[in-house]
């Protein structure tokens, strides 16, 4: 398969004022195209070319860097915007509520796991809800990496690379996590892979 950058599911001035236009504007226009058209140079001639998104992904772990580092940013940032949305954050829908409740005892301790894991990502990389062996996880991996490649399904990440987060909030990380979570996140389509990972 050929990698093409996606819209936007919303206006690039749509998260404001918890994330910038001046961010979307660099981060997907930019920095996730540069993701696409290397990722699309490196699979060239290789044995990844015509395989799914997820297949290159966990083929080229350990594998083939270039392919690898590009197709795993692909797969995080074609999420990473569905996980987004105007007016997000919020109520948490009920299955999905009771998953987090039944894993960390709590919605606040969720909350509070998920933003250290993001606080603790030394340098770029991303900050996960997975899920894995039937129960609900938080992760952090390095640069590209995501759970296809340890076993668990992602059903949230937050991108804790700079670009993400730099022009809003400069050195600030732990609050662009939790404005992420309390104002960002959309909590129906994180429902909808919950939904899908538990049923496989």
């Amino acid at each position: 398969m050929t990698f093409t950058l996606p819209d936007l599911p919303y206006a690039h001035d749509a998260l404001q004022p918890f994330m910038s236009k001046e961010t979307l504007e660099y981060h997907h226009d930019k920095h996730h195209l540069a993701y696409v058209n290397n990722g699309n140079n490196a699979i060239k001639g290789t044995e990844f070319e015509g395989k799914s998104l997820e297949e290159i992904v966990k083929g080229s772990y350990g594998k083939n860097a270039a392919v690898f580092n590009n197709a795993g940013q692909h797969y995080n940032h074609l999420h990473f915007w569905k996980w987004m949305k105007p007016n997000g954050g919020g109520k948490i829908p009920g299955a999905l509520e009771k998953a987090i409740v039944d894993s960390f005892g709590s919605v606040d301790k969720f909350k509070e796991d998920f933003i250290a894991a993001g606080i603790g990502q030394f340098g770029s990389g991303w900050a996960w809800l997975e899920v894995k062996g039937g129960k609900l996880a938080i992760s952090k991996t390095p640069n590209g990496e995501n759970p296809l490649v340890h076993g668990g399904t992602p059903i949230l990440g937050v991108d804790v690379w700079e670009h993400s987060y730099y022009i809003d909030y400069r050195n600030r990380r732990p609050d662009y996590l939790k404005a992420f979570l309390e104002s960002l996140v959309n909590w129906e389509y994180v429902a909808e892979l919950h939904g899908a990972a538990a049923k496989g």
